[in-house]
């Protein structure tokens, strides 16, 4: 095995680590919602496993699409999976709450409707 498929590889774990965090988060917010600081550990390191994941989808990215080198020969199939799913990450995980307070075309629809009630 090469290091690109080590690096790969590496990526994938990751990903199914950050997947465990998600889905025992969820169970322990269902089954002991009280446990507070276990909730804040798992987010705690949820957090940081995406922050890892995130660093390492960027740099490869930055290494597959370099212009000074031809490296679009390693984008196998696992690498597009990867990179489809890591576009639906960064539309998920978006601070979504800053595009919809400083979008002016959102703040006349909402004033226009909130006008429209009072008058």
């Amino acid at each position: 095995m090469d290091y690109f498929d080590t690096y790969i590889t590496l990526i994938i774990v990751i990903k199914v680590i950050f997947v465990i965090l998600a889905i025992y988060r969820v169970y322990i917010k269902r089954k002991k919602p009280d446990d507070k600081k276990l909730l804040e550990k798992i987010e705690f390191w949820k957090g940081r496993v995406e922050f890892v994941f995130i660093f390492m989808m960027s740099t490869l990215l930055i290494y597959l699409f370099n212009p000074r080198s031809n490296n679009t020969r390693f984008i196998t199939s696992e690498t597009k999976l990867l990179l489809y799913l890591f576009g639906f990450i960064l539309v998920i995980t978006a601070n979504w709450s800053i595009f919809i307070k400083e979008s002016p075309l959102l703040k006349d629809i909402s004033s226009s409707f909130g006008n429209e009630g009072s008058t």
